[in-house]
């Protein structure tokens, strides 16, 4: 009898087991046949187009710095500028107007004008830039607008199928489709805290600062640059993750501008296969905070703050997210000495552009 009772709960066991199958094979069948246009429903309303403007004036002669011919140049530019405009995308993170976009697109914009999905056009103001991150956020004066919704790019994995909309040629809103092809890329840009997400969804020129959504239309990404050797598009894209994007966001809404942690000390990894582990500090600014307490050039850091100093990458970006006046502890080997030296977090100067 138990044995009839055993054979009885296994078949209902594997019935049900093919039963989920052939609804999720159902379920895969029917997204395939309709496409993504329901993703593209949920996100597109939220992605803009962005203009903007700057008044450019033509490089000053030499003989305009002669005081007799001064006047006359400055006369001349005055009636000859010349208006240079910029075409790229931005996604909607607040009803009250907040948009994220690249920092180049608005860079030393005169003008900002945002087409909204619905085909209204609103003018935008700059709230703050990140151009370490080339990351912005302008404040679109409108009502009615629709937020994105929000995924994750730490729970993204390669191989995840992506959609890129935005404005690629200024032709107007337009969506591609690719996969995720690499997670952490970095080395690609002038910034040192990149983290792309890598796409073969096309990313061209006026895409830039539009979304990268996932297949129920959440944002994932921020459509950011493309890696060409002609200036098309062969490929490769990159995004900023939604993670890193959305914390620029907060601070420039808090603060105006990024505020990010700083030691002042360079770090390097040892070269050759039997590298010892750690970072050898190859840099000590002098007055920095790491200089004030006592870090030195050819100490090897082995942690910081409990975590391991993996690669100079890893630890600039550790250092980066430090609360500035936070503690910092490195676990240091100086002379095959251990050694515990405390740092007091400085803030991040502001680098020159």
């Amino acid at each position: 009898m138990p044995r009839i009772v055993n054979l009885l709960l296994l078949s209902t066991l594997c019935g049900a087991v093919i039963g989920l199958g052939v609804l999720v094979a159902r379920d895969r069948t029917q997204a395939t046949a309709n496409g993504y246009a329901s993703a593209v429903e949920a996100a597109a309303s939220s992605v803009v187009n962005i203009s903007s403007t700057k008044l450019v004036r033509a490089r000053r002669h030499p003989i305009c710095e002669l005081p007799r011919y001064r006047e006359l140049c400055d006369a001349l530019e005055s009636a000859n500028p010349r208006l240079q405009n910029s075409l790229g995308s931005g996604v909607i993170v607040s009803e009250d107007g907040y948009i994220l976009t690249n920092a180049h697109v608005i860079a030393n914009a005169d003008e900002i004008a945002v087409a909204l999905a619905d085909g209204r056009i609103t003018s935008a103001t700059i709230v703050g830039t990140d151009p370490e991150t080339d990351l912005a956020v302008i404040h679109a004066d409108a009502t009615g607008l629709i937020p994105i919704q929000i995924g994750t790019s730490d729970a993204a994995q390669v191989g995840d199928i992506v959609l890129a909309i935005g404005n690629p040629f200024g032709i107007g809103q337009s969506v591609s489709m690719g996969i995720i092809s690499a997670k952490g890329r970095a080395g690609f840009s002038s910034g040192p805290y990149d983290d792309f997400l890598q796409t073969d969804a096309p990313i061209n020129p006026g895409n830039s600062g539009g979304a990268l959504i996932d297949v129920q239309g959440r944002l994932v990404g921020i459509n950011s640059l493309i890696f060409s050797q002609t200036g098309g598009y062969q490929g490769i894209s990159f995004a900023t993750p939604v993670k890193l994007a959305l914390q620029v966001f907060t601070e420039i809404i808090r603060e105006g501008r990024v505020i990010r942690g700083w030691l002042g000390v360079e770090v390097a990894k040892v070269a050759g296969a039997n590298a010892i582990p750690g970072l050898v500090v190859a840099t000590v600014v002098k007055d920095s905070p790491a200089a004030a307490a006592g870090l030195l050039p050819g100490d090897r850091i082995l942690r910081i703050n409990e975590q391991l100093a993996l690669s100079a990458h890893a630890v600039t970006q550790q250092i980066a997210f430090t609360t500035p006046g936070s503690d910092v502890v490195m676990q240091v080997i100086r002379n095959d000495t251990p050694v515990e030296i405390h740092a007091t977090a400085g803030t991040r100067p502001i680098p020159a552009r």
